[in-house]
């Protein structure tokens, strides 16, 4: 090798030498790692995410969230790429939980094995709650501490497996909170109205709230409703009323709350109910 050579590898060497090292991304977790649970994140501006076989969106702030269905299984694995190329996976291991079984009787038969003159209109309405719970908002109301959207007794816990009439049935996915018909019903956090629909044949009249980045709140079995898709809402604002419409046995708000389609628990994301109602 020739003296000039040789200087310009030295010098292409120091060079690579000076260049800072990629660092790796970021990533901060806060929320229960539990089937059911939401667990926001905090990475890098300009960061990328990816969970559960889909890119999460990510604020310009580097805020994200995921969550966890029902049935999680033990481990997710979680991976984020920083603005620089750099990537980081985390294996999330994924705490079990029990669920109860919820035996309710006397409910009407029709309600229980619906009709085939109604499986057309069902399925329209399950389309419906579908198509608005792909939506992947930019906005960020997520971020808000979470208030109840009625206080009372809770009387259907997330998670339940539901026998009816000595049948079982699918999973119970939200919480059951007993109160008057009429009582009004509070955005628990704010957000923009993509389902109102004042019957829909389970669950009578229906609201779905988007969070942002693909949170969303239910409201079942409503007795009226105060807002119509597409309005903004503040956490607080009245949205609708209690009460006992679809498949119900009596007045009461079925809470649910979803990451695009997998239903979380509506409890990992408020206080102790006030007045020691749970």
């Amino acid at each position: 090798m020739t003296h000039t050579m040789a200087r310009l590898v030295a010098t292409v060497l120091l060079a690579a030498l000076a260049l800072p090292l990629a660092a790796a991304p970021r990533v901060e977790l806060e929320g229960r790692l539990a089937q059911g649970s939401v667990v926001f994140g905090r990475t890098d501006p300009g960061a990328n995410v990816y969970f559960a076989d889909r890119e999460v969106r990510v604020s310009p702030q580097g805020v994200f969230l995921i969550g966890f269905g029902r049935d999680a299984e033990a481990h997710e694995q979680l991976m984020v790429e920083g603005p620089d190329g750099e990537r980081i996976e985390r294996d999330l291991e994924i705490e079990p939980r029990d669920y109860d079984i919820q035996r309710i009787d006397g409910v009407p038969p029709e309600t229980v094995s619906p009709p085939k003159e109604a499986l057309q209109r069902i399925r329209e309405e399950v389309e419906m709650v579908r198509e608005a719970r792909r939506r992947d908002d930019p906005r960020t109301d997520f971020l808000a501490d979470f208030i109840w959207p009625v206080t009372g007794r809770i009387t259907g816990v997330y998670g339940s497996q539901r026998v009816y009439n000595g049948e079982p049935r699918r999973p119970h996915y939200g919480i059951d909170i007993a109160s008057s018909a009429g009582t009004p019903v509070r955005a628990p956090a704010g957000g923009v109205v993509t389902v109102a629909h004042e019957d829909m044949y389970f669950s009578g009249g229906t609201l779905l709230l988007d969070h942002g980045h693909g949170l969303s709140s239910a409201f079942l079995h409503l007795q009226s409703l105060a807002v119509d898709v597409g309005d903004r809402v503040e956490q607080g604002d009245t949205i609708g009323t209690v009460g006992s419409g679809g498949r119900s046995t009596g007045a009461h708000l079925d809470w649910r709350i979803n990451w695009f389609q997998r239903r979380l628990d509506p409890r990992e994301l408020v206080d102790a109910m006030p007045g020691g109602g749970d």
